[in-house]
C-alpha cells in the first residue's frame, strides 16, 4: 500500500507539473508516460509475488513505511482538486439547449425529471415544436400555436396531449352509419381541421357531412360519372371522375362549411381540369400543387395557381394511388411502387413487384421516409425510403397479412396504420414499435428503424369486422375512422368516448395512489410513536417460556394437540 500511494504521489506531481507547464516538449511527455507505465508494471509485479507467496502459504510481515515514502498532504490535495464534482447545471443554458436537442421525446421526458431547473429548460425547448410537426404536421396543431400566437399551453403539453389521445384506438367506442348515398360509396375523406366529411360513389354525386353531428350538410350536383377520389384542404375541394376530369371548388371567405357544392355552377368558385385521357384514380393536394392519377398510366402535377399542368410522370401501368411529399411523390402501378422527383420529373427509385397482383392502395408518413402498401394478396408493407445524394434505396421494415381479400384502401396517422379491405374487415397497426426518432447533434433529424426479423413483427393490435361486403375506402383523423363500402353507407368509429374513459380513469388512479401514500405515511407516524414493531414481526416470535408462537399459530398448535 505504501508502494502505491508513492505511485498515486509522483503521478499526481507529474499532473501538475503539465498542467504548469502544457507547452512542454515531447520528450519530457514521453518519459513522463514511460515512468507511469513501468511503475504500473512493478505494482503488478508486486500483486503477483504476492500473490504466489499466499498459494504457498508463506505469509509476509508487513514492512514498515518510511518518512521519505508517505503521502504528501500537498499532493493529496492538489488529487482532490482535480476531481472536483460537476454537474450539467454547471454548463451553459445554450450549450444544455444543443445537448437536449439530440434526445428524443421520451428521453427529453425523463431528463425534465432529474431537477427543477432542467424540467424548465426541457419544457420550454423548442424541439417540442419539432416533435409534433414531425408525427401530425404543423396544419395538425393548434391555430394559435401554429400562427404564432402566445398560448396557455405549450408544446410540450400539445404533444403529451397528442400523444395520449393516439392510444384512445384501442378503447371502447361507438359507430355512426351515415345514409344518402343510393349506390356504392367509392371514397371518403376526413377534413378534421374543419370537421368535415366528403363521400362519393357510383351515384356520381360528393357529399357533404358534419363530422360531429352525423348530418348531411350538402349535395352536389350530379356530375355525369363516377367520382373515384376526392381530396381537400381549406382553400380548395377536388374530384376527379371517370371521364378524365378533375372538378374543384374554391372556398368561399365568410361560408360556415367552406363550400358551396349545392347550387348551381358559379365560374368564380368552381371550375374543371382537362387534360387525362383516362378515369381519375387518385388525387392529392399540398400548398402550391395539385396531384392526379389515372388509368392513361401517367400521375400530373398541376400548379394552384396557374391551374396549368407542370409535370406528367408515365407510368408502365394503370396508376393506383399516389402519395405525395415535399418534392417527392410516391405513386402505385401494377405491381410496382415508384417515388418521383416532381422538381426534375425524375425516377428516385422503383419497388419492383410489391405484392402478388396489383398493388391496390398507398400510405405515406408525416415525413415521408415511410411507405405503407397494401395489394391483392391481403398483405401491407412497410419501406423505409432513404435518399443520399443522388442514390435512393428502399429497405423492407415490416409485412401483415391480416386480410384474406385485396387491400383496396390505407389511411396512416401517428402512429395507426388503418386499412380497409374486401374481406369487410378494418385492421388497426401500431407502428410505434417499429419507430425511433433519433436527434442528430447536427440539428437535422432521422427516422432509425428498427431492422430486426419480420416474422417476429406483431400482428395488428385491433380488427373491426361484422360487413358482408367490400370496404372501398377508409380515412382516420380527430379521434374517428371513416369508411365505405358497397353498402351504400358511411361507418364513422367514434373513439372519442374511449378518451373520456381514460381520463377519467387516469383521474381515479391518481387519487387511489394520493390516498395510499397518505395512509403509508400515516402508518410510519403511528408506528414510531408508539414503538411498536410490524404485526406480522411480533405473531411470529417464540413465547420465551413455552416455546410456542403467539397469536394464532400457537391457538392452532394446542387446539391440535388437543384434538391427538
Amino acid at each position: 500500500m505504501a508502494f502505491e500511494c508513492q505511485v498515486n504521489t509522483e503521478v499526481s506531481k507529474n499532473l501538475i507539473d503539465s498542467l504548469d507547464n502544457p507547452l512542454g516538449q515531447l520528450a519530457e511527455s514521453n518519459q513522463f508516460h514511460s515512468q507511469i507505465e513501468a511503475e504500473n508494471f512493478g505494482v503488478s509485479q508486486v500483486a503477483s509475488d504476492s500473490f504466489t507467496k499466499k498459494e504457498k502459504g508463506v505469509i509476509s510481515k508487513p514492512k514498515p513505511v518510511s518518512s521519505s515514502k508517505k503521502a504528501n498532504p500537498d499532493s493529496c490535495g492538489s488529487k482532490h482538486l482535480l476531481s472536483t464534482d460537476r454537474s450539467i447545471t454547471d454548463l451553459p443554458p445554450a450549450l444544455i439547449s444543443e445537448i437536449l436537442n439530440c434526445l428524443d421525446p421520451k428521453e427529453l421526458g425523463i431528463v425534465s425529471c432529474a431537477s427543477t431547473y432542467l424540467c424548465r429548460l426541457a419544457s420550454e425547448h423548442h424541439v417540442w415544436k419539432e416533435f409534433y410537426c414531425e408525427r401530425w404536421g404543423l396544419s395538425a396543431a393548434p391555430a394559435s400555436l401554429g400562427s404564432g400566437l402566445s398560448d396557455d399551453k405549450s408544446w410540450k403539453e400539445f404533444f403529451v396531449e397528442r400523444e395520449f389521445r393516439s392510444k384512445t384506438f384501442m378503447g371502447r367506442y361507438s359507430m355512426e352509419i351515415l345514409y344518402g348515398h343510393t349506390e356504392p360509396v367509392r371514397t371518403v375523406f376526413l377534413l378534421a381541421s374543419a370537421k368535415i366529411i366528403f363521400t362519393s360513389g357510383y351515384d356520381q354525386t360528393v357529399k357533404m357531412w358534419n363530422m360531429e353531428e352525423g348530418l348531411l350538410i350538402a349535395s352536389s350536383r350530379s356530375l355525369g360519372c363516377t367520382i373515384r377520389a376526392v381530396a381537400a384542404d381549406t382553400k380548395l375541394l377536388v374530384a376527379g371522375g371517370t371521364d378524365g376530369f378533375i372538378h374543384c371548388w374554391k372556398a368561399i371567405d365568410g361560408s360556415p362549411h367552406l363550400f358551396n357544392i349545392r347550387g348551381p355552377q358559379n365560374e368564380n368558385t368552381e371550375f374543371r381540369l382537362w387534360e387525362h385521357q383516362g378515369p381519375i384514380t387518385s388525387l392529392a393536394l399540398d400548398f402550391t400543387r395539385i396531384y392526379s392519377g389515372s388509368w392513361d398510366m401517367t400521375v400530373r402535377v398541376w400548379d394552384r395557381l396557374s391551374l396549368k399542368c407542370v409535370k406528367v410522370l408515365r407510368h408502365s401501368d394503370w396508376v393506383g394511388g399516389i402519395a405525395p411529399h415535399d418534392t417527392t411523390v410516391a405513386s402505385t402501378a401494377g405491381s410496382d411502387v415508384y417515388v418521383w422527383d416532381t422538381s426534375s420529373g425524375n425516377l428516385m427509385t422503383i419497388i419492383h413487384n410489391a405484392h402478388v397482383g396489383k398493388t391496390c392502395s398507398l400510405a405515406r408518413n408525416h415525413k415521408g421516409d415511410f411507405l405503407f402498401t397494401g395489394g391483392e394478396d391481403g398483405a401491407i408493407h412497410m419501406y423505409e425510403i432513404l435518399s443520399h445524394g443522388l442514390e435512393t434505396n428502399e429497405y423492407l421494415v415490416a409485412t401483415w397479412i391480416p386480410h384474406s381479400g385485396p387491400v383496396h384502401s390505407l389511411a396512416f396517422e401517428f402512429p395507426w396504420l388503418v386499412s380497409a379491405s374486401g374481406d369487410g374487415k378494418l385492421s388497426l397497426i401500431d407502428v410505434r414499435k417499429l419507430l425511433k426518432t433519433r436527434k442528430r447533434a447536427s440539428g437535422t433529424s432521422a427516422s432509425c428503424v428498427k431492422h430486426g426479423d419480420r416474422s417476429s413483427v406483431e400482428p395488428p393490435q385491433r380488427m373491426l369486422h361484422g360487413f358482408a361486403k367490400n370496404l372501398l375506402s377508409v380515412d382516420i383523423g380527430a379521434d374517428r375512422i371513416v369508411c365505405g363500402g358497397e353498402e351504400g353507407v358511411v361507418r364513422i368509429w367514434n373513439f372519442t368516448q374511449a378518451l373520456e374513459i381514460e381520463r377519467r380513469a387516469n383521474a381515479l388512479r391518481g387519487i387511489r395512489l394520493e390516498n395510499r401514500m397518505r395512509r403509508r405515511k400515516l402508518h410510519v407516524e403511528n408506528s414510531s410513536k408508539s414503538g411498536r414493531t410490524d404485526q406480522c414481526s411480533v405473531a411470529a416470535k417464540k413465547n420465551p417460556v413455552t416455546g410456542e408462537r403467539s397469536g394464532w399459530h400457537g391457538k392452532r398448535g394446542a387446539s391440535g394437540k388437543l384434538r391427538a
